[in-house]
């Protein structure tokens, strides 16, 4: 019986998942067919499709996925504590390359980036009547800086690019 989350329906879902970021390492997603993915886990293409639509909607799934580990990362974050929670992010990627890679190639549409921002300090700067400016700036600069440092092999140290945040926040 094809039950919604049975044992045998998630394990078909977690070969699907895995071959596809495989898959994801040397290809482009508009590369990547269900073919290769059927061979790659052995599973009926048919298995395929009693999970998902196409590629892009295993693209969509793959990529909420990683998005809700990603916050579940920050959940219990205290924000107005004095702990960096730019050295806990820093200190994720590194140890989780694959995964962020896979993620950033799974943001084709750029609507759904790393977005942790602490809008209590920001008005406690008194960024003010600037702030949504504020926010899609230092958002999409800490995915530029994240992206540069995940091509680069993650060469400098999570406390190093801590430190850039720090500074390139504070020094505006």
């Amino acid at each position: 019986m094809n039950v919604k989350n049975n044992k045998r329906r998630r394990e078909s879902q977690e070969k699907i998942e895995k071959a596809f970021i495989e898959l994801l390492q040397t290809r482009e997603i508009k590369d990547i067919t269900v073919s290769d993915i059927i061979k790659m886990t052995e599973l009926n293409r048919s298995t395929f499709y009693a999970n998902y639509m196409d590629i892009f909607d295993l693209a969509d799934k793959t990529r909420e996925k990683l998005e809700a580990d990603f916050s579940n990362l920050f959940s219990d974050y205290n924000y107005m504590s004095e702990h960096s929670g730019a050295l806990r992010m820093f200190t994720h990627i590194k140890e989780n390359q694959i995964f962020y890679k896979t993620y950033f190639k799974l943001c084709y549409d750029d609507k759904h980036l790393i977005s942790i921002y602490d809008v209590n300090r920001a008005e406690k700067e008194q960024i003010g009547d600037n702030l949504k400016y504020h926010i899609e700036f230092f958002r999409n600069g800490l995915n530029a800086i994240i992206r540069l440092w995940l091509a680069g092999g993650c060469q400098e140290s999570p406390e190093e690019m801590a430190e850039v945040i720090k500074k390139e926040y504070r020094g505006r």
